[in-house]
């Protein structure tokens, strides 16, 4: 390491973001610090480049902010509330740059509803389409994720001489996802399922945040510090139809899609992407203001994370484990979603 080498540390650095932004910075001469609570493994390949890890307890606000001060990047995957913005606010004028990961989620419809509060289709928020980071925010009291994440932004930007950019991820994906939506396709190809069934005819519109270029965003964020708040989704606004397609193609699986009008019914027709009206974020802040250049399509960065999830599952049957022990974050969504009820799908197409 010379005396140039830019430095950065990531905390929440062994998840799917921290370590695409790891690769992604450490392949371009950056010496990267990854923090983490463990046990997650993260990308083992990254102990071939300048790459240390660390245990951290984000908690202990003496530790982090020692190891944190002095950096020309401090990227927070894992900021949620107001009191981690007091945190990250004891870095003013000691970071180069702070990046900190928000969601997609803190925006609020024409009605001011917002997802944390959805209870069905019919109470939906309408967005405008596509989102831009000017339209309003959830603002109140409520401990829930949205809201919580909304006011973290608030405290974050109300501190002087912080260069922070907050990033506004969608449906995100990449290896180490702990919430994998790509699971809902890939397990039915790996279980050689012949039919997918979809609700409002596969149209539904979820922007994806692929994590590679989430990292981009990241890199482009250090080099240009700023206090900002920018969208971080793929270009693509693929429907779940076409995310469907590109699953099942990138494994070489044949399947027929039956798409029917109108919202799922009882449950069935439903996905993770499934959304009763699209929200879509507008990428074109990062493009004026960083000069953002997509790296990837969603079709080209999920290749990464099926062959990530297909080997985690084989791994896990030669050790005689399900999925479930796998993917333990998926298990209670899963059930309570009925991501697999093969059955009702089956009564589904043949009642038609």
């Amino acid at each position: 390491m010379t005396a140039t080498t830019r430095t950065a540390m990531i905390i929440g650095g062994t998840g799917q973001i921290g370590s695409a932004a790891a690769r992604r910075l450490a392949l371009d001469g950056w010496s990267v610090l990854l923090a983490h609570r463990g046990p997650h493994r993260g990308d083992t390949d990254l102990a071939d480049l300048d790459v240390t890890s660390i245990r951290l307890d984000r908690d202990d606000t003496d530790a982090l902010l020692d190891r944190a001060r002095g950096h020309d990047l401090v990227l927070d995957t894992v900021a949620y509330e107001p009191r981690h913005a007091d945190q990250l606010a004891q870095l003013a004028g000691d970071v180069g740059s702070l990046v900190v990961i928000s969601t997609g989620s803190v925006y609020v419809g024409a009605d001011g509803g917002y997802l944390d509060v959805v209870t069905g289709p019919d109470d939906f928020p309408r967005y405008p389409v596509p989102l831009r980071e000017s339209d309003p925010t959830v603002d109140n009291d409520k401990r829930t994720y949205s809201p919580l994440k909304a006011a973290m932004e608030r405290r974050l930007l109300a501190v002087d001489d912080l260069p922070v950019s907050i990033l506004r991820p969608g449906a995100i994906q990449g290896p180490f996802s702990p919430a994998l939506r790509e699971w809902y396709f890939i397990k039915r190809a790996l279980d050689g399922r012949k039919r997918i069934v979809l609700s409002d005819d596969g149209t539904n519109r979820f922007s994806t945040s692929s994590t590679v270029n989430i990292a981009e965003l990241v890199a482009l964020c250090a080099a240009q510090p700023g206090r900002r708040v920018l969208n971080a989704v793929d270009r693509d606004d693929l429907s779940v139809a076409e995310i469907a397609r590109i699953i099942f193609r990138a494994l070489d699986h044949d399947v027929e899609i039956v798409a029917f009008p109108g919202p799922p019914i009882d449950g069935v027709g439903s996905t993770p992407w499934t959304v009763a009206h699209p929200l879509l974020l507008s990428m074109t802040a990062a493009t004026v203001e960083l000069g953002y250049r997509q790296s990837v399509t969603y079709a080209e960065a999920v290749e990464s994370t099926i062959d990530w999830t297909v080997r985690e599952v084989l791994a896990a049957e030669r050790r005689q484990e399900t999925w479930e022990a796998v993917f333990p974050n998926l298990v209670e969504r899963a059930r309570t979603d009925r991501w697999f009820d093969y059955a009702a799908e089956d009564a589904f197409v043949a009642a038609r």
